[in-house]
């Protein structure tokens, strides 16, 4: 089988040359199997996502496909290329400062209402009704004749996509990062076929990322079908895979994590072959214990936690380094944090404001 390329129109420049996204698909053999919609690169500084779908795409070239499966690297065109020296700017859309990743569309569809109105259709019939929804919402998001901004544009356009698949991954990276999952609470059991050693569960409700912007309609659909006593069960199962820092490639990484994309793929048969999940141990807390800390104070930050190391309550976090200071006995102070913990990822600058965050860590953490 061999992937398809097309381009993807998402907006245009100021001087009029097109915006567009290279969109990969692999055609399946046919209905009954998962389809599948995967992104990267949606933060312009978070490349290695397209490291990971190369090597997926290189690895599909010898399974057996049965679902279809869509891929786009490179997802922000106007992200990617938004530098600053040697430093790639682009996780906020410059014109209106909103995180590239909360510029999804809540469709604040009544689904009550929705599924009243559709409740005599049979599960497939009803599954295909609401999928169509969803899409027909987004396009007329994009269609609105007030006009909509150039980054929601872009995501709505990739929102639209990911509401024809039935797995979406979208694919991040941190500042300096171990790897870790978002994955929603009811789905915590898929957690395990992903090569990711920390799990962030997280609620059922939508905060403006892909992940949320995907599973979140299809979880409510659910609850509404179950509460007149059907069990439809949540047919979009949708994660965000954070796989390291951000300005890096490293394929033999990516091999890795691919490799546990396909194990997952497998488990829910996107591929006739069996893939097995990587052993190794696997850690979560709920996205409510997952905590931040920001800088008591100014200053030059030494970074002491290692990302993906339990870290014990009172040890050294950071040294802070005052040279405005010095001799005054406030030139080098040593911050620790009062509780247990597994510091996730850190600023990625030396160099802060009091009340920069420094770590985002994982508390309350238990083994999944």
């Amino acid at each position: 089988m061999a992937f398809v390329k097309s381009a993807v129109p998402v907006g245009e420049l100021a001087a009029g040359q097109p915006l567009e996204l290279p969109v990969y698909r692999l055609k399946g053999q046919g209905s009954g199997h998962p389809s599948v919609y995967i992104q990267a690169n949606v933060h312009g500084a978070e490349v290695q996502g397209n490291a990971v779908i190369y090597q997926l795409m290189k690895l599909l070239e010898h399974y057996q496909v049965l679902g279809d499966i869509t891929l786009v690297p490179l997802a922000n065109p106007l992200g990617i290329n938004q530098k600053s020296g040697e430093f790639t700017l682009g996780r906020f859309d410059p014109i209106t400062g909103v995180n590239w990743n909360r510029e999804y569309l809540d469709h604040h569809l009544d689904i009550e209402a929705w599924y009243a109105e559709h409740a005599g259709l049979d599960d497939a019939a009803l599954v295909m009704a609401f999928r169509s929804t969803l899409v027909e919402s987004c396009q007329a998001r994009l269609n609105n004749p007030w006009g909509v901004t150039t980054g929601h544009r872009q995501a709505v356009t990739l929102q639209a996509m990911a509401h024809n698949a039935d797995i979406v991954l979208d694919l991040h990276t941190g500042p300096k990062s171990c790897k870790h999952l978002y994955c929603p609470e009811f789905d915590r059991a898929a957690a395990q076929y992903f090569s990711i050693p920390y799990t962030l569960l997280i609620p059922n409700s939508f905060g403006g990322a892909m992940d949320e912007a995907a599973f979140v309609p299809w979880w409510t659909l659910a609850e509404v079908a179950k509460a007149s006593g059907r069990e439809l069960g949540v047919k979009v199962a949708a994660f965000t895979l954070e796989l390291g820092s951000q300005e890096r490639i490293d394929l033999a990484d990516a091999l890795e994590d691919a490799q546990g994309i396909l194990a997952y793929l497998s488990h829910r048969g996107v591929i006739a072959e069996q893939v097995a999940p990587k052993s190794m141990k696997r850690h979560g807390c709920l996205l409510k214990h997952y905590r931040k800390f920001h800088s008591p104070k100014a200053g030059m930050v030494e970074y002491l936690a290692k990302v993906g190391e339990p870290l014990r309550a009172g040890a050294p976090l950071v040294n802070l380094l005052r040279m405005d200071k010095y001799g005054s006995g406030e030139g080098l102070s040593t911050v620790s944090l009062p509780e247990d913990c597994v510091p996730i990822l850190h600023f990625a600058s030396a160099s802060v404001h009091q009340g920069t965050e420094l770590y985002k860590v994982m508390t309350q953490v238990f083994e999944l």
